[in-house]
């Protein structure tokens, strides 16, 4: 069956006349049903930790909708947790970390195998997913990228610029590379196990891959990315790697080749048009239509939505959002966007 599955088959490489879709954060709070589950979980974190009400919550937008991919719930940050840092999530606010600025700090870390008994349940999640989801369905494990990471763990708490984490990087080096590697190794190490229960195909998140310039970009986005990658290869032949590197426009030319992964996911600041001239002929391209049109719906998002299928109709396309779906979002207009592709 697994030959079948759309998304493998884009992945692989094969131009489908009906990109297969799904959605970053598919499992979320704009669900009504998402929202009965964690209530019952009590708090964010718990419903990671709870196996069976996380497969529940990756199931619901399987059953509702119908993508060709159910993505793992689970947090980026569970990493850093298993790495030692206290994590928390304030209401309204957003996840809150301990914050590492120092040698003592990335010393203090647990090693890289920490993440195997801590982040069981994870596992566990997976593993129920792969008995639970219909035959066709593909089931994606997923970690941050080590950039994006190590962000939230020099600051504490998401930040508009990442300026604690650029600081950090042009201030002490050698702490900052320090902690990118542990989060490096931890990752390869997380996704194996991912693996190893069950996910055929596991994608590296680095949502602010765009605030890095130049040569750092390469050195800290495109390098780990690519060694997770490798390594992940190695350890397991023929796993499907999507990277998505959120913010690096121009950037994104080549990175097929410099990271090695079988997909590049695309946010919305970029076109499709713009992306098949000269990414998509590097391989499969995912995206990226913008996550606002989930929530104002109507004639703008089936127009784009047509847009971009046809655009990127000549080579394998994955189709998702440029991002996440928000909080806000109508489940109605998702249901539009898929009849659109689908052609109802």
């Amino acid at each position: 069956m697994a030959e079948q599955k759309t998304i493998l088959r884009a992945l692989a490489g094969e131009t489908l006349k009906t990109p297969p879709i799904w959605m970053m954060r598919q499992a979320g709070r704009y669900l009504p049903e998402y929202r009965a589950t964690r209530a019952e979980a009590g708090d964010f974190l718990s419903l990671c930790f709870n196996p069976e009400l996380a497969c529940e919550v990756t199931l619901q937008p399987i059953r509702r909708y119908g993508f060709d991919a159910a993505i793992l719930f689970a947090d980026i940050l569970l990493v850093p947790q298993a790495l030692g840092a206290d994590l928390w999530f304030v209401t309204g606010e957003g996840p809150r970390l301990s914050t590492i600025t120092d040698q003592s700090g990335v010393d203090a870390l647990k090693p890289a195998d920490a993440v195997h008994e801590h982040l069981s349940p994870i596992y566990q999640t997976v593993r129920l997913l792969s008995d639970a989801l219909p035959p066709e369905t593909t089931l994606i494990g997923f970690a941050g990228a080590p950039w994006t990471v190590a962000t939230y763990m020099v600051a504490g708490r998401g930040t508009p610029d990442q300026g604690p984490a650029h600081a950090l990087k042009d201030e002490n080096r050698p702490v900052f590379e320090a902690l990118l590697d542990r989060i490096t190794e931890a990752t390869i190490l997380y996704l194996s196990e991912q693996i190893k229960a069950g996910a055929e195909v596991v994608k590296i998140f680095d949502s602010w891959a765009g605030s890095l310039k130049g040569d750092e970009f390469d050195k800290y986005a495109i390098k780990p990315a690519a060694r997770i990658t490798a390594e992940l290869k190695r350890m397991h032949p023929g796993i499907p790697v999507i990277a998505f590197p959120r913010g690096a426009g121009e950037r994104y030319i080549g990175l097929h080749e410099a990271i090695g992964a079988d997909c590049i996911a695309l946010d919305d600041g970029v076109s499709a048009a713009w992306a098949a001239a000269n990414v998509q002929t590097g391989g499969c391209v995912q995206g990226n239509l913008k996550s606002s049109h989930m929530v104002t719906g109507g004639d703008a998002l089936v127009r784009e939505t047509r847009e971009i299928v046809a655009a990127l109709s000549n080579g394998p396309h994955i189709f998702n959002l440029g991002h996440g779906i928000t909080p806000d979002a109508d489940p109605e207009n998702v249901q539009l966007m898929i009849d659109t592709i689908r052609g109802s």
